[in-house]
């Protein structure tokens, strides 16, 4: 019997948790919004019917606005950024920055002729520089000697920078120490003396000293210039070889040597070895 009544009295509270409840949903949909009714549901379902057709099977015209709009966005802010730079570079560039511009436009586009003129500039401006030390020739400046030096560094030391360094970098294209270092020896052993004693060749035959001549010329002034140059070359082949791009090395092996060429030109301005 007790267990009858105790069964009964969970019936009972069962039945009105879920009469309160239904009372509870009762109320609370009394004051919530109506549903609409079905003529309208229907309208509604035709609408959202042809819509999601026509984004289905149709170009809608929301997506390529709003892609028009973000690549409107992208170029105005890339114009304006140009516009900024553009006009601090115009405002802080100069006669000379645009002289740089163009001759690194001409080392691109003509490498040999640019190299090459460059290189006979150097050469006159350092036996012009080397005559003016040395002051031997109290009637001016010996020109014929100028244009030699010219000729060399137009004929010979431009273009043969140019294939040497393109060459450097192709049998070493890595630029850490171990490959500089070969770089370098290679240059020392191998383009230095082929470079000197052809410079003294040619500037002794341009003179018109014999073949005996320019043998001896080389047996006395070849083996110190080689020394001296092992003394200066190397720290500059260094910078060139390890942190100039190889486009730009010729340049920069050009400027290094206007010191060396006025050294040069004075060894080759010396007397010729007398034949007796």
């Amino acid at each position: 019997m007790a267990a009858a009544a105790a069964a009964k009295n969970s019936h009972l509270k069962v039945h009105l948790r879920h009469h309160s409840l239904h009372r509870f949903l009762q109320r609370s949909t009394k004051h919530s919004i109506p549903d609409p009714p079905v003529s309208a549901q229907k309208k509604m379902g035709n609408h959202l019917g042809h819509q999601f057709h026509q984004s289905k099977w149709c170009s809608s015209p929301f997506p390529h606005s709003i892609s028009r709009k973000t690549k409107e966005l992208e170029f105005s802010a890339s114009s304006i950024i140009s516009s900024i730079f553009s006009s601090r570079v115009s405002s802080s560039s100069s006669p000379k920055l645009g002289l740089v511009s163009w001759y690194l436009g001409m080392i691109q586009t003509r490498p040999v002729a640019t190299k090459s003129i460059t290189s006979a500039f150097i050469y006159t401006a350092a036996d012009l520089s080397s005559q003016t030390i040395a002051a031997e020739n109290s009637e001016g400046y010996d020109l014929v000697r100028t244009l030699r030096m010219a000729g060399y560094g137009l004929l010979i030391i431009g273009p043969s920078l140019h294939y040497w360094f393109n060459f450097v970098s192709r049998v070493f294209p890595k630029r850490d120490l171990l490959s500089t270092f070969k770089k370098m020896a290679l240059g020392q052993t191998v383009y230095g003396p082929t470079a000197t004693a052809l410079f003294f060749s040619v500037n002794a035959a341009l003179q018109g000293e014999s073949c005996s001549e320019i043998v001896a010329r080389l047996k006395r002034d070849l083996i110190p210039t080689l020394i001296n140059g092992v003394m200066y070359w190397p720290v500059c082949d260094f910078v060139t070889l390890r942190f100039v791009p190889v486009h730009l090395q010729p340049l920069v092996s050009n400027s290094f040597s206007y010191l060396w060429t006025v050294y040069l030109t004075y060894m080759a301005s010396l007397a010729k070895v007398s034949s007796s």
